[in-house]
């Protein structure tokens, strides 16, 4: 009797190992040429490395995973090339299934809502593409379309809706707004195409509010953040806040980064190249914005990203090789750093995937 229950008791543990889903984080280890690939454990925030991926093609930046989360994409910046990879949900281990010519710096990728398309923004083609992304994870060999955009595009983020995307440029201060028909894998212009930001500020990346329709600009030269109402019948975004992400006694040159919201909705962090920092900010019912400190990174984050539950956060520096970890506090959103971890010369982008349970 107590054997079989021994038994019972180790077979659903057995079991709810199984379905549980593993967290990873991938790094864009661009001047070694390849994708680092670690483990994160959900309690501690502990990182451990588990593979690489080699990339023959070239330097790998910008990471984007599918919906479903079965397949990893990558911008191979330096040769203007696009990758894709099958995540292994159990090691995260990458298989690679194929590379397409795409164009000049792809800078930065996203899929659609229903995982059928790859969306790239060129900084030096000054363009964006729609590529076919097949069932089992192939990229089309040509894109469906090309679309001249502007200098430096630097991100391309559909709406929640999947109905609209935006482009942020940091060369004309413009943020392109186009209608996506997800049927046909098309984008259109949408009216007005284009949102002029003031001369200098130069809008890089955008990130959506989970819950309220509310889009976040990180501007690379304005050293602030933007606070946009998206209107979400037409398509559009309308300015509603900006605040600096500096402490007012800096004085040296600073380039934002990064954007990234909170699960929760109650926080938001951009990334500081030159004060090397992660500013924190809270968010109120309505999305606005109020500074709420500083985390010194390593030397110019990049890159950074939180785990999906909200725990964590781990920004990498690019110049000096290493990623940074964070326990992010739940009530004020703080971080304290937990770990540094050498991860190799010039990480570019740092991507957290959930995997799903089986």
């Amino acid at each position: 009797m107590i054997r079989r229950l021994v038994l019972a008791a180790l077979a659903a543990l057995l079991t709810t190992a199984a379905a549980r889903a593993g967290t990873f984080l991938f790094v864009s280890v661009a001047a070694e040429k390849r994708i680092a690939v670690y483990r994160l454990d959900p309690e501690t925030g502990k990182l451990t490395h588990r593979s690489d991926c080699k990339i023959e093609d070239g330097e790998p930046g910008a990471l984007a995973v599918d919906p479903a989360r079965r397949f990893l994409l990558a911008a191979i910046r330096s040769t203007g090339k696009l990758a894709s990879f099958r995540i292994d949900p159990a090691t995260g281990r990458l298989m690679h299934l194929n590379t397409v010519p795409a164009g000049a710096d792809p800078a930065y990728l996203s899929t659609d809502r229903g995982g059928r398309y790859l969306l790239t923004a060129y900084y030096v083609a000054a363009k964006v593409t729609v590529h076919a992304l097949g069932e089992e994870g192939r990229l089309g060999d040509e894109p469906l379309q090309t679309l001249p955009t502007a200098d430096k595009a630097h991100a391309v983020v559909p709406d929640p809706s999947g109905r609209f995307v935006f482009v942020p440029h940091t060369g004309p201060d413009a943020i392109f707004q186009f209608r996506f028909d997800a049927g046909k894998g098309r984008l259109t212009a949408n009216s007005p195409e284009r949102l002029w930001t003031p001369k200098g500020t130069g809008p890089r990346h955008l990130v959506f509010h989970p819950t309220r329709p509310v889009a976040y600009v990180a501007n690379e030269q304005g050293g602030s953040v933007t606070a946009y109402a998206l209107d979400p019948t037409a398509g559009t975004l309308r300015p509603l806040q900006t605040v600096s992400t500096l402490p007012k006694d800096f004085k040296g040159t600073n380039a934002c980064a990064e954007v990234r919201v909170h699960p929760s909705g109650k926080f938001l962090y951009v990334a500081n190249r030159g004060h090397d920092s992660i500013a924190c900010f809270t968010l109120d019912a309505e999305g606005k914005l109020t500074a709420a400190g500083h985390a010194t990174t390593e030397k110019t984050p990049r890159s950074f990203d939180l785990d999906p539950s909200g725990k964590f956060l781990f920004a990498a520096g690019e110049a000096s090789g290493k990623v940074a970890a964070y326990r992010i506090d739940p009530d004020t959103g703080g971080l304290k750093r937990l770990a540094t971890y050498e991860v190799g010369k010039r990480p570019w982008w740092v991507m957290a995937v959930e995997m799903p349970a089986k």
